[in-house]
């Protein structure tokens, strides 16, 4: 199945998905996306004899999540939130609750946090709210709508902003310490952007450039370009960059919608290789290989060094995949009918498949320790480990 793909404009104040030409709203689906009889069938799912041990260790529970949630992981907790506002802060090893906090108000980014404080942003008012151990300590409003998920780093959040704003403050008072706004594309793409630290570098993605800039002043240090727009309306020449990517050392690979998957030098910024891609989530890697999924769901492994593929595989075509993960020398991903799939990294043969709650896993899986986390769109969170 295709993803609908929302579009939102890049003007300051602009809450809601466009829904005609009038007044500047817009909704657009993507790709080949129909509805009824002409919609793609998934591929049916190939037998398998298991070749990898994987075990629900706990499961805990959230209300639904319809917002694009990221994870956060520090040391053995996990940080999530879901659609209503409740924000919960989870033991990953054992699944019981460090902290949990009812925010009283819909969500539409989270969670970011550093293991102390905890960011999310509302969806009603645009409100960014920061956590001392699941206390509220202050709210700042934001001029234009985020659907990524903050960075706290360094006694500061980091916010991205659909006005292609980068706003830092500080963590512990919520001041405003800088504001760095970049032109683009008059629309940008409804889902988490790229907001992420290589070093002492904050990296942020700006339509289809990669940009390093110094975390105190916003001031850009290098600036990559890893997407080209080429099409012929507003919409074909979308090029965000969206979050979820993959760090090696310095090497930084991302991914550029319905563009390219792109590796960048994330100390100076060079592009070490770029290839032509039609994807919308992001990528997974380990030391040698970084691996992606097209909009279509056909899976594509790349060598880290210089991007030519290592294998492509089409069993999973219309199953709405999940961003995917690497553990070990798998590659986890997660379906629109709470699939959790296990492809080796080597040669992408299937190694297991896991059955959730029956519903979507569009929620990127993570890591935390030794514990594999996936969330479903119910708000089941499973744990799992490979034995």
């Amino acid at each position: 199945m295709m993803h609908s793909i929302r579009i939102f404009s890049s003007a300051v104040g602009v809450r809601r998905p466009f829904q005609a030409l009038v007044g500047g709203v817009l909704a657009v689906l993507l790709g080949a996306c129909a509805s009824g009889g002409d919609r793609p069938k998934p591929t049916p799912l190939e037998s398998f004899v298991p070749r990898m041990d994987v075990r629900v260790v706990w499961q805990s529970k959230l209300d639904a999540i319809g917002f694009p949630l990221a994870v956060r992981v520090v040391g053995d907790t996990a940080y999530l939130a879901d659609s209503r506002g409740t924000v919960v802060a989870i033991n990953a090893q054992t699944g019981a609750d460090v902290w949990r906090t009812q925010l009283d108000t819909p969500l539409s980014a989270g969670v970011g946090s550093d293991g102390r404080y905890t960011a999310v942003v509302s969806g009603n008012n645009n409100d960014l709210i920061v956590l001392d151990q699941g206390k509220v300590v202050w709210r700042q409003r934001l001029a234009a709508l985020t659907q990524t998920a903050p960075l706290v780093a360094g006694a500061r959040v980091f916010v991205l902003t659909a006005d292609r704003s980068v706003i830092a403050f500080d963590a512990a008072t919520g001041r405003k310490l800088w504001q760095q706004q970049r032109s683009g594309d008059p629309l940008v793409l409804g889902q988490s952007g790229l907001l992420t630290a290589v070093g002492d570098t904050l990296v942020v993605g700006f339509s289809g450039r990669v940009v390093g800039m110094n975390p105190g002043t916003g001031v850009s240090r290098w600036e990559a370009s890893v997407a080209n727009s080429r099409g012929t309306n507003e919409v074909e020449r979308l090029t965000d960059v969206v979050s979820g990517f993959s760090r090696f050392d310095d090497q930084l690979c991302v991914r550029a919608f319905q563009y390219a998957v792109s590796c960048v030098d994330g100390h100076v910024g060079n592009v070490v290789w770029s290839k032509v891609s039609n994807g919308s989530t992001g990528i997974a890697g380990d030391a040698t290989g970084v691996y992606g999924m097209e909009s279509d769901g056909r899976m594509r492994a790349y060598e880290r060094a210089d991007g030519s593929q290592r294998w492509e595989r089409d069993s999973l075509r219309h199953h709405g995949l999940s961003e995917p993960l690497v553990v070990g020398k798998a590659l986890v991903v997660g379906d629109e009918s709470g699939n959790l799939h296990f492809f080796s990294t080597l040669d992408g043969t299937l190694l297991n498949r896991i059955q959730t709650d029956g519903s979507a896993l569009k929620v990127a899986p993570v890591m935390a320790g030794k514990t594999l986390l996936a969330v479903s769109a119910r708000g089941g969170i499973f744990a799992f480990r490979a034995y």
